[in-house]
């Protein structure tokens, strides 16, 4: 009966976070009644060593970092700034604003790494304009919720901070081989919108011209005013990477300074600004690192009860060869998408698979980015679904749940067909690593 402590304990937590318990104390609550069993009274030694573990990891202290990066510049103004940029230039298109709307999600994501911020300030600027010129409800929807996730897989990303500490891969490998992947992703929203309004016109209507249309100076003028702040700020955390000046973390703290400067460049600062910014930063990477606590304690006693041996068994008795497996890890987390969000996810099953995805002779680095793109999944599909929630919560009425349901569709195969191209193509991921941090 032993042997099958670590499926028992997988079991218990699942039950808990379906009944309504939070993760972390799902985790943890789970760790330690099975820890207990297993460690009896040494358990607290055990429990302590995880939470130096975690207190002395300082590729973590770029969490705290990236949150305040992102909710400062929820209110430095640039999201207004970049929203009349962008649609200056692709106003004219079919599906323009949809179209500029995506762009505006890139380039914001690349400036906060925050996938609930992104989201919120693009859809309370985007939505009342493509409303206004009676644009097709599910098509604002979907380019709203799937612009909005990519944070996800647009560095810098939270979700990586977290990803390489767990899998025991650089941060500032995946950060780099994320780059091509995100770059396809956004580029297949922005054919496919564009594709749809050119056979549906009605979809996207473009927007006729008026007299009093920005000249091309003046429009040279706004982007200048509104990009090359945030772009500087892009090029100070991720080209310090890239370029091999700066860690992660040391990256996220030019970034957190970064955005100070650009809000205070955007008449935005005050102590009342700076106040909300750190409270809601306090609030967030609390709960992560909490959850990080949990998920670290309890892989740590399913280690111990003989987890690794457990699914090496299973994986050895199904016969499904190294290809099988990262179709089975894919798959689950693909799955678990539906009912759990990114960080339950990443903490239960990375500790688990990625052993085995390299002892299989996978890439991890290559695996990882596979992982960013199923977890960007999860923000589209129902029932959890943050992205739907985040979008319901500032849309207006007209625009119903079906509506969102409708148009996230075509976006989650979108992400499935990233998915696919990255799987066949691995240097989309592996060649800027190889070629700009020298990884092998």
């Amino acid at each position: 009966m032993s042997e099958f402590l670590p499926l028992f304990m997988l079991l218990a937590m699942f039950v808990m976070i379906f009944a309504g318990i939070h993760v972390a104390f799902a985790l943890m609550g789970t760790a330690l009644v099975f820890g207990y069993a297993i460690f009896g009274g040494t358990l607290v030694y055990q429990i302590m060593d995880k939470i130096e573990d975690i207190g002395s990891n300082y590729v973590l202290a770029a969490v705290p970092l990236f949150v305040f990066m992102g909710t400062m510049l929820e209110r430095s103004g640039i999201a207004e700034q970049l929203f009349e940029a962008v649609h200056l230039w692709t106003r004219r298109m079919p599906g323009g604003l949809a179209l500029g709307t995506v762009i505006m999600c890139v380039i914001f994501a690349a400036s906060t790494g925050v996938v609930g911020a992104t989201e919120v300030v693009v859809g309370l600027l985007a939505i009342p304009a493509m409303m206004k010129y009676n644009y097709n409800k599910p098509l604002i929807s979907g380019t709203i919720c799937a612009g909005g996730s990519l944070g996800t897989i647009i560095p810098p990303s939270v979700v990586v901070v977290v990803l390489g500490p767990v899998a025991d891969v650089s941060v500032g490998d995946l950060m780099v081989g994320m780059l091509f992947p995100g770059l396809i992703m956004a580029g297949l929203y922005i054919v496919y919108i564009v594709g749809l309004c050119v056979v549906r016109p009605d979809f996207g209507p473009r927007i006729p011209p008026s007299p009093d249309d920005p000249t091309l100076a003046q429009r040279l003028k706004v982007t200048a005013y509104a990009l090359m702040p945030p772009l500087f700020m892009i090029f100070a955390v991720l080209g310090s990477i890239m370029l091999g000046l700066a860690a992660p973390t040391e990256a996220a703290a030019l970034g957190a300074a970064g955005s100070v400067i650009l809000t205070i460049f955007y008449g935005r600062f005050s102590l009342e600004t700076l106040n909300d910014a750190v409270m809601k930063t306090l609030r967030i990477t609390c709960m992560i690192m909490t959850i990080l606590l949990g998920g670290t304690i309890f892989t740590g006693v399913f280690f111990a009860g003989g987890g690794i041996e457990l699914t090496n068994s299973l994986v050895e008795y199904l016969h499904l060869g190294s290809w099988g497996l990262l179709a089975l890890f894919l798959g689950i987390c693909f799955m678990s998408g539906f009912v759990l969000d990114w960080i339950s996810i990443l903490l239960i099953f990375i500790p688990i698979f990625m052993p085995l995805i390299k002892a299989a002779g996978f890439d991890p680095v290559w695996v990882c980015i596979l992982f960013l793109i199923v977890i960007q999944t999860s923000y589209l599909t129902p029932p959890m679904a943050p992205a739907i929630f985040y979008l319901k919560g500032i849309a207006p009425p007209a625009i119903t749940l079906m509506h969102i349901y409708k148009g996230v569709v075509p976006f989650i195969l979108l992400q499935v067909l990233t998915l696919v191209i990255v799987m066949v193509f691995p240097e989309t991921v592996l060649w800027l690593p190889r070629n700009v941090l020298g990884f092998n």
